[in-house]
């Protein structure tokens, strides 16, 4: 099936009459789709949700409102795959099966050089779109060795970037691929993590020079997700993003790296992580090695036959951080630290979270935290079922459930919803970087140009 034709089945779900606009929905209405959330899956709002102002009236509305009228599929209940019942079976198909088929996405590559000499990899789609240049742009971060040709990313991607006459949002996609990850090449010892954000700053800051009139939205998907999570917190107001959608978040990195360890299954989980990081550190040793740091922790890892993620970040990640609060006195210092369960109360944009409830690698899904109960700009659904990045349903396992309400709520805010005009003041220094001069220690530049075919089933994928 083409990516076209594919947008037009998944889009046709979600086209809404006009009688169910915000202002239109009566008590009765929402009630009863609260009634319907309880039986169909966990979601929570703060009790005084966020207010929020639409293009096609002056009051602003809450966010719960919002969500009744463009969100629909939050209201119903998710049916798994008959022959994928369980998060396990959900997550190993994810895994190791073959979408090559499906979504089928070609991007176009542009490499950015950073100051300190790492390379980024940003996938752009649609390729060579005649598009406005105040086009919602969905900026990816995908999970913990995935890239643009994830499955997952290709599920929502390939809808949300085809055209609206075929019956796609017809936005702008940029995957900001993790240092290594997807083909992109190493060119620093500097690898990334779970709490590192100034890659993604980066990006930001180069998409916000090239793109200033559009708005900019985030997904994030797994450890992706965690990183999204802890940029919006960081930047609170001032985020180049104006909303955001997260899956399969591991929110307490403490709590759930300690349950995996003590499952022998979730032991399994955590070697078949640990492998996909040695793959990539292998692939890109000669540059890792050549810093006396890094290989002087890498090697007695490299040696090992199958380290767990919890062996990398024990005797890598926790240590090879370039600024403060890195190094970290133990791994579960740096796993504090990056949690994003806290932090996400500080976030200032709406953000919707999706998590399943039997997600083998988060087997403590984190409901919103004491203090993040009271954000209103957070929107927090938890599925009964779904695996990590699964959700998986029809009879042969091909479809996502969560495509639907990621497109409802990318829609809703890239097309709907008026968007604050971010002051935004870069400028070019006279190496070529671009700099924003709150963060002056950053900054990037234009590398290379290729295609990429998004749709190789011999690439890691899954997590």
């Amino acid at each position: 099936m083409s990516s076209g034709s594919r947008a037009q089945a998944v889009m046709r779900f979600f086209r809404f009459p006009k009688s169910n606009h915000p202002r239109n929905l009566t008590p009765s209405i929402a009630k009863h789709s609260e009634h319907r959330s309880k039986n169909a899956l966990e979601l929570h709002f703060a009790p005084e949700p966020a207010r929020i102002t639409l293009k096609s009236q002056p009051e602003a509305v809450s966010l719960r409102e919002l969500v009744l009228w463009r969100c629909k599929s939050l209201f119903t209940k998710y049916q798994p795959t008959w022959w994928l019942p369980n998060g396990h079976m959900q997550t190993v198909h994810s895994v190791v099966g073959d979408f090559s088929a499906e979504d089928q996405m070609w991007y176009e590559r542009r490499l950015l050089r950073l100051s300190d000499g790492g390379t980024l990899g940003l996938d752009f789609a649609p390729l060579n779109p005649a598009l406005a240049d105040d086009t919602p742009i969905i900026v990816v971060q995908s999970g913990l060795t995935g890239g643009s040709h994830e499955p997952y990313v290709r599920a929502v991607l390939a809808p949300a970037t085809a055209p609206v006459d075929e019956g796609g949002l017809g936005f702008r996609a940029i995957v900001v691929n993790f240092r290594g990850c997807s083909g992109v090449p190493v060119t620093s010892p500097r690898f990334y993590n779970a709490c590192g954000t100034d890659d993604l700053r980066q990006a930001l800051t180069y998409i916000s020079s090239r793109y200033p009139n559009a708005p900019l939205l985030g997904l994030g998907f797994s450890i992706g997700a965690n990183v999204l999570i802890r940029y919006l917190a960081e930047e609170g107001a001032n985020s180049a993003l104006s909303a955001a959608v997260t899956l399969g978040n591991p929110w307490n990195l403490v709590q759930n790296t300690l349950a995996l360890r003590e499952s022998r299954i979730g032991s399994l989980y955590l070697r078949g992580m640990g492998a996909g990081i040695k793959t990539l550190l292998l692939h890109h040793q000669t540059a890792f090695l050549a810093n006396p740091v890094s290989a002087m922790a890498l090697k007695p890892l490299l040696r090992m036959k199958n380290p767990t993620l919890f062996d990398f970040d024990h005797g890598y990640t926790r240590l090879a951080g370039e600024k403060p609060p890195f190094p970290f006195k133990s791994v579960y210092d740096y796993y504090e630290f990056a949690s994003t369960h806290e932090v996400v109360a500080d976030v200032r944009v709406p953000c919707l979270t999706i998590n399943a409830a039997d997600d083998p690698v988060v087997p403590h899904v984190q409901r919103p935290s004491p203090r993040a109960q009271d954000n209103g700009f957070l929107v927090s659904a938890i599925t009964k079922a779904g695996g990590h990045l699964g959700w998986y349903t029809g009879h042969d396992g091909r479809r996502r459930w969560s495509t639907k309400p990621v497109l409802e709520w990318l829609e809703l805010f890239g097309r709907h919803v008026v968007h604050e005009r971010r002051v935004v003041s870069i400028s070019r220094d006279e190496d070529g970087f671009l700099r924003e001069p709150q963060w002056p220690n950053l900054g990037c530049t234009e590398g290379g140009t290729g295609i990429v075919n998004g749709n190789r089933p011999n690439m890691l994928q899954g997590f």
